[in-house]
């Protein structure tokens, strides 16, 4: 039954005004986009819907015209809603001129569908077509995405829900996709290709004379002078928080600009369930909806024990579900600030169209701190549970793979300062610029399972690898070894059990991605989580169990785009 309600004359040419920009936009975004649409025939069902078309398009971002790579002619592309259980059918035609692919980011397929060329799969070639098949064994919300060269940075991305079989443990009114994401109108290998020239090429906002002027004139001379020449003496920037910045992104939120304001309908005391997904090519954002607390019930697709926060922290490749329940008849703005605080991307939720709400300021720009460097981590070097014992035969033995770690190239770009440091247990920090606002702000060490998983065996062994990086050079890496240096695949035996430590030896997060198995990430919690993307803080030491589960070839990187373009990308071979 439909709720009528009363509206002004000034509400109702707002709305009028809203429909009508709806409409000029509507034909260039996918349905999904706007909340006011009756129906989405755009979405891919895989059974009576099963094509999807790569091609070129050009499109608007903010009132400018950009050459993208498209899904079925729109940026993002087609809502893909799958059925748990189902095996669905999906023709994907490459128009491009160049080789194409799509990986589902965090479905377990076989490795034939994964969807990475190189590995069990030779790409769509150009003007060709390739026939996608597989059983969908898993529900939640993820995402998909091109996996050749730069053509996710293009717009080659788009939301994937799964529909469980049984009912989801919470409820909901409503359900809308939110995704994230970064849009340059510079050609992404221009962008590269600046940042191999100079690693802080987008960085404008560095320190400055008048800066130091400032602090000093505060009162604050000793300590601003003393960070100063501790920063400059390690040939560091604590402002170097994102390689690729404001400076020439738009932040997009399900591929609309900030001014063409995405809106999701409700009526008051509903229960709304927002999937954020973070389809960046390079952006971390920190998510929050002023006057409504955020209830998280899913991470990377699967159910959580709830937890009520104000904000989170959404890596790049990351997937967070959330409920919210609007309690007043007014508009709430959705507001998702990059890391950096060079920009955002927002949108509303509101009892109608073409209302709006304040847009926050964005806060101040966060600096890095000795943290960041492992200063302060002596003694906390792992996460309580990577010490368990193997019951059999005592610790699993450890092996580190390739490089030479901590003493690689990553090393001189730290300088001694880092060598009394040590890599440490950052599970329960918000994350840089995060948590001193009084806003209770989602970490690693909240997140519960609701399921146990199948496989409750200890490891049989431990895994450790480094993630490693010269910031100045562009190089990035793992163990010191860029991909093209790496002759062997990290070999899992099938049906093993083990645990991958991973340590940030470099100054910047990286969400670390594993296709094809789970990461059980080892937090604390009584039921461990499962993440297809683990965001690895700087200086942070995190460990994950994994059950080697799914036979073939399977990559793992870094998911920035650009550090995994410069060599942040390994094979694990499972046999």
């Amino acid at each position: 039954m439909r709720v009528p309600t009363t509206r002004t004359r000034r509400e109702f040419l707002q709305g009028a005004a809203a429909t009508l920009l709806a409409a000029s936009l509507e034909p260039l975004a996918p349905r999904y986009a706007w909340a006011t649409a009756d129906a989405t025939p755009d979405t891919i069902d895989g059974r009576t819907r099963t094509d999807m078309t790569i091609g070129r398009q050009a499109l608007p971002f903010g009132g400018r015209q950009g050459d993208t790579i498209s899904v079925n002619g729109s940026v993002p592309g087609p809502l893909v809603r799958l059925k748990e259980g189902e095996r669905v059918t999906l023709r994907v035609r490459n128009d491009l001129d160049v080789d194409s692919s799509i990986h589902w980011h965090g479905l377990l397929v076989p490795s034939d569908m994964d969807g990475v060329p190189g590995l069990s799969f030779a790409g769509i070639r150009a003007n060709t077509t390739f026939t996608y098949a597989y059983d969908v064994r898993q529900s939640g919300t993820y995402w998909y995405h091109s996996h050749s060269g730069l053509q996710e940075q293009s717009g080659h991305y788009g939301p994937l829900v799964i529909d469980p079989i049984d009912p989801d443990p919470f409820v909901y009114d409503r359900d809308y996709v939110v995704l994230l994401s970064d849009w340059t109108f510079e050609d992404p290998h221009r962008v590269l290709s600046n940042l191999k020239t100079m690693g802080g090429y987008y960085n404008y906002q560095r320190q400055t004379l008048v800066g130091l002027a400032q602090e000093v004139a505060a009162g604050n001379w000793r300590e601003a002078l003393s960070s100063r020449l501790a920063w400059a003496a390690m040939r560091m920037d604590p402002t170097d928080i994102a390689d690729v910045t404001g400076a020439t992104y738009t932040y997009l939120m399900n591929g609309l600009a900030p001014e063409s304001n995405w809106t999701g309908i409700f009526r008051k005391g509903e229960r709304i369930r927002l999937r954020f997904i973070n389809g960046s090519a390079m952006s971390y954002f920190d998510v929050r909806i002023p006057g409504l607390p955020l209830t998280v019930v899913q991470a990377d697709g699967q159910n959580l024990k709830p937890v009520t926060v104000d904000e989170f922290r959404i890596a790049v490749a990351e997937t967070y579900d959330v409920i919210v329940t609007p309690g007043e008849d007014r508009a709430y703005t959705v507001f998702a600030e990059s890391m950096d605080r060079s920009g955002h991307a927002r949108g509303t939720l509101a009892p109608r169209a073409g209302m709006q709400a304040p847009v926050p300021e964005r806060r101040p720009r966060p600096l890095r701190t000795m943290a960041d460097m492992g200063v302060g981590h002596m003694g906390h070097t792992a996460a309580p549970e990577a010490a368990k014992p193997d019951p059999g035969s005592g610790h699993p033995p450890e092996h580190r793979m390739g490089g030479t770690g901590s003493t690689h190239d990553h090393a001189a770009m730290m300088g001694h300062a880092r060598a009394e440091a040590s890599p440490g247990n950052r599970l329960a920090e918000p994350g840089v610029g995060l948590g001193e606002d009084g806003r209770r702000v989602l970490v690693y060490r909240d997140l519960e399972g609701l399921t146990p998983f199948y496989d409750q065996r200890e490891p049989d062994r431990v895994i450790e690898l480094h993630l490693t990086g010269n910031m100045e050079r562009y190089i990035w890496s793992f163990d010191g070894e860029k991909f093209s240096e790496v002759t062997e695949p990290i070999a899992f035996r099938h049906g093993e059990r083990l645990r991958l430590t991973l340590v940030n030896d470099t100054m910047m997060e990286h969400p670390i991605h594993l296709h094809g198995m789970w990461m059980q990430l080892e937090n604390g919690a009584a039921t461990l989580p499962l993440k297809h993307t683990l965001n690895v803080k700087p200086a942070e030491r995190l460990s994950a169990l994994i059950s080697a589960d799914a036979p073939g070839n399977w990559a793992f990187h870094c998911h920035l785009l650009y550090h995994m373009e410069m060599g942040m990308f390994r094979v694990v071979s499972v046999s």
